[in-house]
């Protein structure tokens, strides 16, 4: 089994590796067989993924809340043994014909109480794990959100709760009102902004939730300059990682994964992932697939250990090694 370990101080307990499922059903393409990606998610759990992360807002125009959907009916045998993790305060504008998405934010109380009952219906359950802020509503306090999220708490719908993409400023109003588990932000060796965050994190006991933790898969090292990514579906088609020229800027960075990879007889995934869980015992990452290979060796990144010296090498040598821009997410439709 996979190792555990703590998300804040608050007594949430998840798998050093969890799984992003938004991919299965959203912005990677057109959604995976619904039967395909049952049995993956099983397979998940028999590997030791007992952290699961998806939002209601994952899905299509035509099924929009299908990924909240899918796991509700996948994961309901094992139901007990897992953490289920959910987002609200956010709808995509399907009307702009852009992809990605534009994002508009609703964190309203009234909006999150509809929000909490939809999930709780579609994922069959009578509790939400770790319930997150989407992405912050600059229209709504924090601490209206705070209060509505603790209200929830008491009532036993949500046992935890995070804020996604926040910065440090809400976090500290937020746990001020009720104390937060996560926070789930965009991280990889690629994208590193948020590490300004970790005093903080560390000062108030918040774990991190790590999403892309391999910059969209980029770090993987499983695509090249010929890969293709249908601009209608494939949010990849439009980040500048993926772009042609960014394979060039990119092949040092690559070559010193690779390397890093071979000396551990570990994968570049493998050492991406290992990277950043043994820089700090509270990151967890949750890279998605929808292919059991990748769900295994992910897994087994948990198992990679890098001391402390070299995390500190790598960190140096990120800082110096040539990269080009990374997707940074999309931004909020004002």
């Amino acid at each position: 089994m996979m190792p555990q370990r703590a998300l804040g101080t608050q007594g949430l307990c998840v798998s050093a590796v969890g799984l992003g499922c938004m991919g299965m059903c959203h912005a990677y393409g057109a959604p995976a067989s619904r039967q395909a990606m049952t049995e993956l998610l099983a397979q998940a759990v028999d590997l030791g993924y007992t952290f699961f992360d998806t939002a209601e807002v994952y899905g299509t125009s035509e099924r929009p809340h299908d990924n909240e959907e899918l796991l509700g009916k996948a994961l309901k045998p094992y139901r007990n043994k897992l953490v289920i993790a959910t987002k609200f305060g956010l709808r995509f504008d399907l009307s702009s014909g852009q992809v990605p998405y534009p994002l508009i934010p609703d964190s309203r109380q009234q909006t999150i109480r509809q929000a909490v009952e939809g999930s709780l219906k579609r994922l069959q359950t009578d509790h939400i794990d770790l319930y997150y802020q989407h992405r912050p509503d600059p229209k709504v306090p924090i601490e209206e959100v705070a209060a509505t999220v603790q209200d929830l708490i008491r009532e036993g719908k949500v046992l935890y709760w995070g804020l996604s993409e926040a910065p440090a400023e809400l976090i500290e109003r937020a746990h001020a009102i009720c104390p937060l588990s996560a926070i789930q932000n965009r991280y990889s060796m690629m994208a590193r902004w948020h590490e300004a965050l970790f005093p903080l994190l560390k000062k108030l006991g918040i774990g991190l939730v790590a999403f892309s933790p391999l910059a969209n898969g980029w770090l993987s090292a499983a695509y090249t300059q010929d890969s293709y990514f249908d601009p209608s579906t494939d949010y990849r088609a439009k980040m500048p990682q993926f772009q042609a020229a960014s394979y060039t800027t990119n092949a040092a960075l690559l070559a010193f994964i690779r390397n890093l990879a071979a000396q551990k007889s570990a994968t570049p995934a493998q050492i991406a992932l290992a990277w950043m869980l043994n820089k700090k015992p509270w990151i967890v990452p949750i890279p998605g697939t929808r292919h059991v290979t990748r769900l295994q060796e992910n897994a087994q990144a948990s198992l990679v250990n890098l001391t402390a010296t070299e995390v500190a090498a790598i960190d140096a040598a990120l800082a110096k090694v040539p990269m080009s821009a990374v997707f940074g997410g999309t931004a909020l439709k004002e």
